[in-house]
């Protein structure tokens, strides 16, 4: 067996492997990476673009793209190439791996608020008292869940691992929304789409009814039960919210779960993704108020809308996890006037209703990475009226380590340039639009980036002035759509 990647993932799937027995070839362009498989008995390769002799199963990386040159390889000599996840829910029937039968997949999915939706479930399956973890995309490989036995599996999947696995069919699954992201991979949004709709074909389908594409999706679902979930008044068979509280009339009469207060990070995407959280554990049986008391017990995580620094009456916000516009639109409507730092790799997407719908809280943007001169061009067409600063950044090719301290200081130029514009009341607001890897490792890096240079910049006041430590170091993986 070929095991494509030798990051966290794939040496999760080295070690089930090893385990079940299998002569396990690992690939990685990178020597490093196979440096950290250690004394593993398996054979090692930088070739990635042909199998090995006697190879009759490839286990992918969500990167590699279906037309990569693994992939056709793969397709021509008639071998399987599967992702990670596929791999976990085919071994969810193997005694040697799940003595106690297989675990019951709750599935979350979509363009945006994936991390925080799973992590709600995960929250809500526990304060019911369920023996639940969350998984997949959000960091933790699913067959890591899988060999420590929890019987739940509230599972965070990206278009691309829903690509490279054809067989998953979770009990619940739920599509939050879905928007312009990841074009260059999957070559159209109506491929984009296609993947996302597989987390739909299990028992209960879960759908966002505020968004037009995923409950267009939902309506076709092949599931035999739809539910759909709204920030308005529900109908029967939906949640939704009334006079302040999140209430079912999916898995129940009317029933409320939780107030909106309870909801972190507030707000409307906060609102939907709490909902859908709530959808999925309810279709597992979790009792009312195991929801509320879950919600309660959620923090926001890094990099998604956290107050970095405070001064002068202007805050900094992180939230370099928005990599795609619908994220970053989101973003921009939490705050009355912003000072927007964007840019980045956009993936084929546009940014012009981005432009159209929130120039009116524009104070100023600063634009940075590969493709800011399309942020910089929207800006310009559509709103002319805005301060437009360009600090560059990104010009030379991916990111690699040597490159971190050139990265650090577009970060720092940018976030002198939004000073600049930030008048007392303002927000400084790193809400990309785009993915990082153009200058940084992953999005975790460029938000510490940004903290770091929002504090240089702001004297080192935290929040309400307060000293703010150096932030941990993020974990990597995850954080594809």
């Amino acid at each position: 067996m070929l095991v494509a990647g030798a990051r966290r993932t794939g040496i999760s799937v080295v070690d089930v492997l090893l385990f079940l027995g299998a002569r396990v070839t690992v690939a990685d362009g990178d020597p490093a990476q196979l440096d950290t498989l250690g004394d593993r008995p398996v054979a090692r390769t930088r070739e990635l673009a042909a199998l090995p002799a006697g190879c009759d199963l490839v286990v992918t990386s969500p990167g590699f793209r279906t037309d990569s040159p693994l992939a056709l390889a793969a397709r021509d000599a008639s071998v399987p190439m599967i992702g990670e996840p596929e791999l976990a829910f085919l071994l969810g029937g193997e005694p040697e791996v799940c003595p106690d039968g297989p675990p019951r997949w709750l599935a979350v999915t979509g363009t945006n608020g994936k991390t925080t939706t799973t992590t709600m479930l995960e929250a809500i399956l526990r304060a019911a008292g369920v023996d639940a973890v969350a998984c997949g995309n959000i960091g933790l490989p699913v067959v890591d869940a899988l060999r420590a036995g929890h019987p739940v599996l509230a599972v965070e999947l990206s278009s691309f691992q829903l690509e490279w696995s054809p067989s998953v069919r979770p009990y619940a699954g739920a599509l939050l929304n879905l928007a312009e992201d990841h074009l260059d991979w999957h070559g159209s949004m109506a491929a984009y789409g296609a993947a996302k709709a597989r987390v739909l074909r299990g028992e209960v389908a879960v759908g966002g009814l505020d968004d037009r594409e995923a409950a267009a999706l939902l309506l076709a679902a092949p599931a035999p039960r739809h539910v759909g979930f709204t920030r308005g008044a529900p109908g029967p068979g939906e949640l939704g919210i009334v006079d302040g509280r999140l209430v079912d009339r999916a898995f129940g009469d009317r029933v409320p779960l939780a107030e909106v207060a309870d909801v972190a990070p507030p707000g409307p995407p906060g609102e939907a993704n709490a909902l859908a959280a709530a959808a999925l554990a309810r279709a597992h049986g979790v009792p009312p108020e195991a929801v509320a008391a879950g919600l309660r017990a959620v923090a926001p995580g890094a990099h998604r809308g956290a107050v970095v620094a405070e001064a002068g009456g202007v805050r900094w916000v992180d939230d370099s996890k928005a990599t795609n516009p619908h994220a970053a639109a989101a973003s921009l409507a939490g705050h009355d006037r912003v000072v927007w730092v964007a840019g980045g790799l956009l993936k084929g997407a546009d940014v012009t209703d981005l432009v159209v719908a929130h120039r009116g809280r524009l104070a100023g943007a600063v634009v940075l990475g590969r493709d800011r001169d399309a942020v910089a061009a929207a800006l310009a067409r559509h709103a002319p009226e805005v301060p437009v600063r360009d600090v560059g950044g990104g010009d030379d090719g991916p990111v690699s380590d040597r490159a971190s301290d050139t990265a650090s200081e577009s970060m720092l130029r940018a976030a002198r340039a939004a000073a600049g514009l930030a008048q007392p009341g303002d927000t400084v607001l790193l809400a990309p639009a785009a993915a990082s890897m153009d200058m940084f490792r992953d999005y975790a890096a460029r938000g510490d980036a940004f903290a770091a240079a929002a504090r240089t910049v702001a004297g080192g006041a935290g929040p309400r002035g307060a000293a703010v430590p150096d932030e941990a170091p993020s974990p990597t993986g995850g954080g594809a759509a």
